[in-house]
């Protein structure tokens, strides 16, 4: 039952997307990445000083190069959620299992069939998705959408180094938050700002909370229930992407693009599946 909490997040996360789609009519991804994290990290260290748990890591190069991926597969995903369909944006960063599996083989760890034939499976549903979307806009957004799901993986990668040496997550997020506040930050000193009204403030604040709660039922469901049956329940956030995309913006995907989030999907999960199996991954 605690791995019920992943369909929560997963709904969580697609609020976090419309917010998103929203926002970007009156904002600039950058802008969006920045608040998103900087409400995050406030809300983070208020966490993190709560929990007594100290901000000074001997890890922090891991902590800022983590960081620095992760802001960079957050505004590449933000971005492409302004040029896509949602559930088309959400389904690419999700490739993000696949790429895990590749740099946990690169690191060492044998891979095996199953996992060899999961990946082969998402290229081929990334080929498929990619390929109806004809338009120069749509292809270029697409290829964000995929290079968010590349860096994500890298990010969850730095994120599971950084566990194998004891960190503890309330920190490694608040550096994330960190880093990815700088980083967004320091753009914006080069780009034009956009006033924000109460609307706009709504949507931004949306996006960081429903992140933010997201985050926490994911952590739970992680932490208390099954891995594997919450890592399949994640994929939930396609369907419910998809539903938000065809109520709010009448986002309606033919049955190749289907078929081709299927397979990411039954990739994403095969994947998951068979690293956890290795016996280096047991829990």
């Amino acid at each position: 039952m605690q791995s019920l909490w992943m369909i929560a997040a997963s709904f969580l996360f697609a609020c976090m997307g419309v917010c998103v789609k929203f926002a970007a009519q009156t904002h600039s991804a950058v802008e969006i990445t920045f608040y998103r994290s900087f409400i995050s990290l406030i809300l983070m260290f208020g966490l993190v000083r709560l929990n007594g748990v100290p901000l000074a890591t001997p890890h922090l190069r891991w902590q800022v190069t983590r960081g620095a991926v992760g802001f960079v597969a957050l505004f590449a995903y933000f971005y492409a959620i302004t040029l896509l369909p949602l559930a088309t944006a959400v389904t690419l960063n999700y490739t993000s299992a696949i790429f895990l599996a590749l740099y946990l083989g690169f690191a060492g760890m044998q891979l095996r069939k199953g996992i060899m034939g999961a990946l082969v499976l998402g290229l081929v549903g990334v080929v498929l998705l990619l390929k109806p979307t004809m338009h120069a806009d749509q292809l270029v957004g697409g290829l964000i959408g995929l290079g968010s799901g590349v860096m994500a993986g890298m990010a969850y990668f730095s994120v599971r180094e950084l566990g194998a040496r004891g960190e503890p997550e309330m920190r490694t997020v608040f550096y994330f938050s960190l880093v990815s506040s700088v980083g967004a930050g320091s753009w914006l000193l080069f780009s034009d700002i956009h006033a924000v009204d109460l609307k706009s403030g709504l949507l931004l604040l949306g996006v960081a909370s429903f992140a933010t709660a997201a985050q926490l039922a994911m952590t739970r469901a992680y932490t208390r229930g099954k891995t594997l049956m919450s890592a399949a329940l994640a994929y939930s956030t396609v369907i419910f992407s998809s539903l938000f995309g065809m109520a709010f913006w009448g986002e309606v995907l033919d049955a190749s693009a289907w078929a081709a989030i299927g397979l990411i999907i039954l990739s994403g999960i095969a994947a998951t599946h068979f690293s956890r199996a290795s016996p280096v991954e047991q829990d």
